[in-house]
C-alpha cells in the first residue's frame, strides 16, 4: 500500500503540472464555502469558538481521509486513485507559476493597470499605488511563500500521513487564509487556525528554504548567496515560516525583499531580506523556475519517504505501541 500512496502522489503531481487547478467545482473552493457556513453558525469573538471552529473544519476532512484510507486497505489501485485525486485537489504549483508569468508579462509590457489587477490572484495586498518594483516584489514574495504552502507542505504531509495528511493540511491552510489574518473580527477567533497553520508549516517551510538554496543555479541563481542570506535573514520575518522561503529566494536572485505592505487599509512594515536591488519583471520567470524545481525535488523526497524512512518510523511506532500495551497488561495482572 505504500507503493500505491507513492504512485498516487506522483500521479496527482503530474496532473497538477499538466492541467492545473480546475476552473469550476474546485474541491478547495467547496471546502471554503462549507467553512464559511460553519463560521456563521459558531462565530464568537473569542479563541474558544475559534478552536472549536478549527477542530471541526480540519477534523472532518482528516476523518474523511482516514475513512477512505481504511476503505481502500488491500486495494492498491483504488488507494492510488484516491491519493492521486487528493493530491491534485490540494496542489497549486502550476497555477502559482502561471499567475507569476502573467503578471511578469504585464510588467514587461509596462502595463501597470493589468499587473495591479492581476496581483490579487497571488496575494491580498492593495496594488492601487504600487509601481513595477513593488509589484514585482509582491509577486516574488508570494511565489516564494506559496511554493511551500501550495506545493511542498501538501507533498510533505501526504508522504508522512497519506490522504488524511493531504486533506488535513489543505483544510488548515485554507482556514488560515480565511480567518487567520489580523483584523478586528478575527483577532481572537482566527488565532487557533493561524497557530495550527504555523505548526504544520514549520518543517515544510524550512525544507523549502533548503531546497531553494540547492536548486538556485537552475534559475541562474547564486547558491552561496542563497545560503548566506537564508542563514542570516530567515528569522527576521514576523512569520515563523514565510521568512524561511523568502530569504532563500532573495539570496538566490540577488534582490532585496521586505518593506512596507498595505492590506485593505492596514499597513505592515517588514524587515528587509537579502541584498541588492528591488526585483523587476525579469525576476518573475526565474522565481517560477525555482518554484518548479523545488516542487520536483520535494516530489522525489515525498516518493522516497514512505519506502525508506517511513518504514523505519512505522516499525518504531508499532514496537513502541506493542511495548506500551504489554506494560499495561502487566500492570493489570
Amino acid at each position: 500500500m505504500r507503493q500505491a500512496t507513492v504512485a498516487g502522489l506522483v500521479a496527482g503531481y503530474a496532473v497538477d503540472a499538466l492541467v492545473g487547478d480546475p476552473r469550476r467545482w474546485h474541491p478547495v473552493a467547496g471546502f471554503g464555502r462549507a467553512a464559511s457556513a460553519l463560521e456563521r453558525r459558531i462565530y464568537r469573538p473569542d479563541r474558544a469558538a475559534g478552536a472549536a471552529y478549527t477542530a471541526l473544519a480540519v477534523g472532518v476532512p482528516v476523518v474523511l481521509g482516514a475513512a477512505v484510507t481504511v476503505a481502500t486497505r488491500g486495494r492498491p489501485v483504488a488507494r492510488g486513485v484516491v491519493v492521486a485525486a487528493g493530491t491534485w485537489a490540494v496542489l497549486g504549483g502550476r497555477t502559482l507559476r502561471r499567475e507569476a508569468a502573467v503578471l511578469g508579462a504585464a510588467l514587461g509590457d509596462g502595463d501597470l493597470p493589468s499587473a495591479r489587477q492581476r496581483l490579487g490572484h497571488l496575494c491580498g495586498r492593495d496594488p492601487s499605488t504600487l509601481d513595477e518594483p513593488e509589484l514585482a516584489r509582491a509577486a516574488v514574495e508570494s511565489v516564494a511563500e506559496n511554493t511551500s504552502d501550495a506545493v511542498v507542505a501538501p507533498l510533505f504531509w501526504g508522504a508522512v500521513a497519506g490522504l488524511p495528511g493531504l486533506l488535513g493540511y489543505r483544510a488548515a491552510n485554507t482556514l488560515d487564509a480565511m480567518v487567520g489574518h489580523r483584523s478586528p473580527r478575527y483577532a481572537r477567533f482566527g488565532t487557533p487556525a493561524a497557530r495550527l497553520d504555523d505548526l504544520l508549516n514549520l518543517a515544510p517551510s524550512r525544507l523549502t528554504g533548503l531546497l531553494t538554496v540547492a536548486v538556485a543555479p537552475l534559475a541562474q541563481g547564486d547558491r552561496e548567496g542563497a545560503w548566506r542570506v537564508w542563514r542570516r535573514d530567515r528569522n527576521d520575518h514576523p512569520s515563523p515560516n514565510a521568512g524561511q522561503c523568502e530569504a532563500a529566494v532573495a539570496g538566490a536572485l540577488g534582490v532585496r525583499l521586505g518593506g512596507r505592505n498595505l492590506y485593505a487599509g492596514r499597513v505592515e512594515v517588514r524587515p528587509f531580506l537579502g541584498d541588492g536591488p528591488r526585483p523587476d519583471a525579469r525576476h518573475l520567470p526565474r522565481v517560477a523556475r525555482i518554484s518548479a524545481a523545488v516542487g520536483l525535488a520535494t516530489l522525489g523526497l515525498a516518493a522516497a519517504y514512505p519506502l525508506t524512512a517511513g518504514r523505519l518510523v512505522s516499525a518504531v511506532s508499532r514496537r513502541a505501541l506493542s511495548s506500551g500495551l504489554r506494560a499495561v497488561r502487566g500492570r493489570r495482572r
